[in-house]
């Protein structure tokens, strides 16, 4: 039961997940493929051993941090239940970020342990002289070029580390309560903070949401667009998965629509997770048909940023199945708050999953009345432990059993809660709140439009008013015609005082290398 896995008593978490599948009988099922290999429940197991132990001969002790810089392939989640199972804290790192954020990453983490694919390696070469703590780097697929490169450190060629370890099955003596994992938001609204997971997290996500609300199957094929470093892909295409014995399809490269339409056609995934920006791209792509290219697909899911009822309208349509719709956070890992199989209602965030506990509250801590809008505040299981040395922070969001999520939402009569935006982008209008979520939902379902970001500004009287950026559909060119009739629009759509007082065209928007908008920088683009 999900209670007696919560107290605090010696528990790995690699146990749970890679241990007892092969207990259950599904050693000789795919776990993993990537365009390249495959990997049994059997061989994951042996090979997360192995991996464990020479981690172990390597000198990393328990608890010292274990990064991973690894494109999402069959080698991802070797390292990363290798790590939790030697007792090692595992920081899974965005493929695309710069030099400078991953020095940024490492020095703030203190990590002590790099496994890192060679196409990126000359990237943390450029900042290696910043990182003193780090000791030890782990090289997957390098020649002899970028292993002399790292001279000075202790340097080794992850099949031979994996190769040389012991395949004798253990776990380290962890404990429920303790770190297991890091993740690092993405910085949408400025330096990234590392959120600290205990072992319990994983199981708990995947009980609650992966199970209980998509109700994920042993016969199950998952892809999941949102890669393994961002925590909605940890648990679309590791947890939840593992949990029941299914099979995860890997992609290395970066999501563009025709590659994510290769995926479907390739390995026939019954469970598809995207977000808002990739389902919108897909939607405008000529291969786009019913199934998505999958003969057997069943659901679509999405999270990441709030999906726009048109967007899922069209989507349901198109495809024959379903999206949900849900909101999940780095600080509680994973989603909270879906819509879910039967019970979709578009343009909704859909109800709370079943586990955990939701309230709005206005700025005085009030708790909000139906249809007021105000922040919205989880209580659950996976909550993070805090954020890793920035106590302030931690304080303000991880307050006691309560997070906050810096989201503004309502809830509506019938239960169903509302995306309005995050606490930073409201703004008022005439002593009203905007939503910028709801102008650019608004702005989107214009022909014209391929999708929109909205910021508040300040007109000549200093009132704030909002403003539009707008990337245009191929085609369409702005001019004062087209502006007017997106203003008009955004009345019809989304109330009078709403419509945008300034719109401008970009050839695109600013967004985290997750994909969420980066408005912030929308307003430094207004000086």
């Amino acid at each position: 039961m999900l209670e007696d896995l919560l107290r605090r008593k010696p528990y790995n978490a690699a146990a749970d997940f890679v241990d007892a599948p092969v207990a259950r009988g599904f050693g000789k099922k795919i776990a993993f493929i990537d365009p390249d290999h495959s990997l049994t429940y059997a061989e994951l197991q042996e090979r997360t051993c192995r991996f464990a132990a020479a981690l172990q001969s390597l000198g990393l002790r328990p608890e010292e941090r274990l990064a991973l810089l690894i494109y999402d392939n069959v080698d991802f989640p070797v390292a990363f239940w290798g790590g939790i199972r030697a007792g090692n804290v595992v920081l899974p790192l965005n493929t695309l970020l710069t030099a400078e954020q991953y020095a940024y990453i490492l020095v703030d983490s203190r990590a002590a342990a790099l496994v890192v694919a060679a196409p990126l390696a000359k990237t943390i070469l450029s900042v290696l002289d910043r990182l003193p703590r780090l000791r030890t780097v782990i090289l997957i697929d390098a020649g002899a070029t970028e292993t002399a490169a790292f001279s000075g450190r202790d340097v080794h060629d992850f099949s031979d580390v994996v190769a040389r370890g012991s395949a004798d099955v253990f776990v380290a003596p962890t404990l429920s309560d303790e770190v297991a994992f890091w993740m690092y938001t993405s910085g949408s609204t400025g330096d990234p903070k590392g959120v600290k997971h205990v072992h319990t997290t994983l199981m708990a996500a995947a009980r609650l949401m992966g199970q209980g609300v998509i109700g994920i199957r042993e016969d199950d094929v998952v892809y999941s667009a949102a890669k393994l470093f961002f925590s909605y892909g940890l648990g679309n295409a590791m947890a939840f998965p593992l949990s029941v014995g299914a099979t995860t399809a890997l992609l290395p490269q970066r999501v563009t629509p025709e590659a994510a339409f290769e995926v479907m056609r390739r390995h026939q995934p019954t469970i598809f997770y995207g977000v808002p920006t990739l389902y919108a791209s897909m939607l405008a792509h000529k291969e786009m048909k019913r199934g998505v290219g999958s003969d057997r697909l069943r659901l679509a899911v999405s999270a990441g940023e709030a999906l726009p009822a048109d967007l899922g309208k069209r989507w349901q349509s198109a495809a024959g199945v379903d999206v949900l719709d849900g909101i999940g956070s780095t600080e509680m890992f994973q989603t909270f708050l879906s819509n879910r199989p039967g019970d979709v209602r578009y343009g909704t965030t859909g109800k709370t999953v079943p586990g955990y506990d939701l309230k709005i509250v206005d700025e005085q801590g009030r708790e909000a009345t139906v249809d007021e809008i105000g922040e919205l505040v989880v209580r659950g299981p996976t909550a993070g432990e805090g954020y890793w040395n920035q106590r302030a922070k931690s304080r303000r969001t991880f307050a006691g059993e309560w997070t906050y999520t810096g989201d503004k939402f309502s809830r509506d009569a019938d239960g169903y809660y509302h995306y309005c935006g995050r606490t930073d982008d409201m703004f008022k209008v005439s002593g009203m709140w905007v939503s910028p979520f709801e102008v650019e939902a608004a702005l989107a379902t214009h022909e014209a439009v391929l999708e929109a970001a909205v910021i508040g500004k300040e007109d000549a009287d200093g009132l704030i008013k909002p403003k539009a950026f707008i990337v245009l559909r191929d085609g369409y060119v702005m001019d004062e015609h087209l502006r007017e009739t997106l203003r008009v629009h955004v009345k019809e759509c989304a109330g009078p005082w709403k419509y945008p007082r300034w719109i401008d065209t970009r050839p695109d928007l600013p967004r985290t290398a997750t994909g969420k908008i980066q408005r912030f920088k929308l307003r430094e683009f207004e000086g």
